[in-house]
């Protein structure tokens, strides 16, 4: 789909295991932008009542499809995660350049885990 790279990395930070994978094609429409597919993965993935600062939570940061471009301040990128102040869904979205080297290394986004 135009405007993603097609493929996200998971990184398990208590194997060391990284895997990539495709996203479905469905969810990058539905849940367009970076919080919005980060939020779908985090809502899928993250049972309730998880310990917030426990192996079970992730971490994702993720880009839109805007992400790179030369239009005015796309260079952003969302994280999401359980939060541990809440004990709910939390979320950041920042700019700068990381998103836009993000993107140009083949990802839209990456999940920490584990």
């Amino acid at each position: 789909m135009y405007g993603y790279m097609g493929q996200i990395l998971r990184v398990n930070l208590s194997t060391g295991e990284l895997k990539e994978e495709i996203p479905d094609e469905q969810d990058l429409r539905m849940y367009l932008g970076g919080a919005g597919l980060a939020t779908k993965y985090l809502l899928d993935e993250v049972p309730k009542g998880i310990d917030p600062l426990g192996t079970e939570n992730k971490l994702i940061f993720m880009t839109g499809p805007m992400t790179g471009t030369m239009s005015p301040s796309t260079g952003r990128f969302s994280v999401v995660a359980k939060s541990p102040l809440t004990g709910f869904w939390g979320q950041a979205n920042s700019g700068g350049f990381w998103g836009v080297h993000l993107k140009r290394s083949g990802y839209d986004g990456i999940i920490f885990e584990g």
